[in-house]
């Protein structure tokens, strides 16, 4: 009787090009480029002498470094000057596949491969960032990888890689009403740790996740990243299909057929062994915050601010008087009570269409608090804008005090003109917030888009039916 499979390892097998001991040479089908952490690869392969294996096998456009506003002003430091003319320059010498600022395709590579449908089940997929888990929505194995393995995808399709562990967290249950796929992947990260999936692919399976659409599947595996996954998981079903159906990347005509078919495929077999198995029930989960600096650092919006006293070990107690230090915060403060001083709503975690309709359903009729100093929304790409100012959420938001931008990573990571000052706290929809990473002495709390969308209004951590 054949072997019953995981999903990681049909996937991972018809892609070995050479197998070793503790590791393999894996073929990369896709590879997606930004300009912060390419320019060295590109540098690399000049020096070489070397040109790309598959030029049309890679996608580029500009997300971490760029202006969501004034774009015609130009770049707002040099570093980003250079960063952008880097790739541009790279991407018309190497024939690499590059939307412009100007394109309305340009936007988060998470956000922008995805809704072109470039991102398609059962293939690999490399990235110079960590979130490129998001992919793995589509049954895409898809790995964040540092420089030195940029350069070595570009000249040889392939990447070494050490063997990797299979865990499936299965999550069953029907998520609560105001409860969402952030709020999913926030308590699974505090219920099992930022390192429970350090050296596997996590899959995603059961109930809850079936019932998600495709663009919540994708925040799910975007923040796998923060459980310490390698890469993540879900199999391919109906949704995923109607999802990619029509996309302009995707296959049409006699080549859909025969790709769905294959697709079909790519789930684990019943029986199938992983190296690690874990459980988790949705029905009671609430709408979460983190109050740390780890996503594991979280609570539900009803709870309070944990005091270290009550924490057992050692190094975790440390860490949460750490961590509250930084924050400014105090043990026993109710979540409900902190106040904010900026909204984020944006990131590869949350700028896709649901995310804002959720988001301008809140706040609809409404106007920020005056306590706010600033309310960004900022759309993944710009097709997501465009979609977006059809339906006329742009105006809800401005309308509301918020400001609409244009595609980019924005708050995210503060590498641009958007971040915070010392001191300043954020209620944020994207994925990390460890110290500083919005800001020099910045403070995030991370949220769903609704939460995020409500605080805004309220001031204070809110949820959106207590709104007046």
């Amino acid at each position: 009787m054949p072997k019953q499979k995981t999903l990681f390892e049909k996937i991972w097998e018809r892609h070995v090009v050479a197998d070793y001991a503790s590791s393999a040479l894996l073929y990369i089908d896709k590879h997606l480029v930004n300009e912060v952490t390419s320019p060295q690869a590109f540098d690399g392969l000049r020096l070489a002498n070397r040109m790309l294996w598959r030029p049309n096998s890679v996608m580029a456009t500009a997300d971490h470094n760029i202006p969501t506003k004034n774009r015609q002003a130009g770049m707002h430091d040099r570093v980003a000057q250079q960063q952008l003319e880097a790739l541009e320059g790279n991407c018309a010498e190497f024939k690499v596949n590059y939307f412009s600022l100007q394109d309305p395709r340009q936007g988060i590579l998470h956000v922008v491969a995805p809704e072109l449908g470039d991102t398609l089940p059962g293939t690999t997929i490399a990235c110079g960032d960590s979130h490129t888990t998001t992919h793995g929505a589509f049954a895409a194995l898809a790995f964040g990888v540092g420089t030195s393995d940029i350069e070595q995808v570009l000249s040889t399709q392939t990447l070494s890689m050490p063997k990797l562990k299979s865990l499936n967290i299965q999550v069953d249950g029907l998520l609560p009403e105001g409860v969402f796929a952030k709020d999913l992947a926030l308590g699974i990260i505090r219920a099992f740790g930022t390192d429970c999936g350090a050296g596997h692919v996590l899959e995603f399976s059961g109930s809850t996740i079936s019932a998600l659409s495709m663009e919540a599947r994708m925040t799910l595996c975007n923040m796998a990243t923060e459980a310490g996954a390698r890469a993540a998981l879900i199999a391919v079903d109906e949704v995923t299909l109607a999802y990619l159906k029509d996309r302009p990347l995707a296959p049409s005509g006699a080549e859909w057929d025969a790709a769905a078919a294959y697709w079909r495929t790519l789930n684990s077999d019943p029986g199938a062994i992983y190296d690690k198995q874990l459980r988790f029930d949705a029905n009671t989960l609430a709408p979460q915050v983190t109050w740390g600096t780890t996503p594991a650092m979280t609570a539900s919006i009803d709870e309070t601010v944990p005091t270290p006293d009550s924490i057992a070990d050692p190094s975790a107690r440390k860490a949460a008087e750490n961590a509250l230090a930084y924050m400014g915060l105090r043990g026993g403060e109710a979540i409900r009570a902190i106040r904010l001083d900026k909204i984020f709503i944006g990131s590869c975690t949350n700028s896709r269409i649901e995310d804002l309709r959720a988001a301008a359903q809140v706040v609809r009729g409404k106007t920020v608090a005056a306590s706010i100093k600033q309310a960004l929304v900022v759309p993944g790409s710009g097709l997501v804008k465009q979609q977006a100012e059809a339906e006329g959420l742009d105006r809800i938001f401005i309308d509301a005090g918020f400001e609409w931008r244009d595609a980019g990573c924005s708050m995210c990571l503060g590498m641009n003109d958007d971040r915070l000052s010392a001191g300043e706290r954020c209620a944020s929809t994207s994925n990390r917030n460890f110290e500083g990473r919005q800001g020099h002495g910045g403070r995030s709390h991370l949220v769903s888009p609704a939460v995020a969308a409500a605080t805004a209004i309220a001031g204070h951590f809110c949820l959106p039916g207590e709104l007046q």
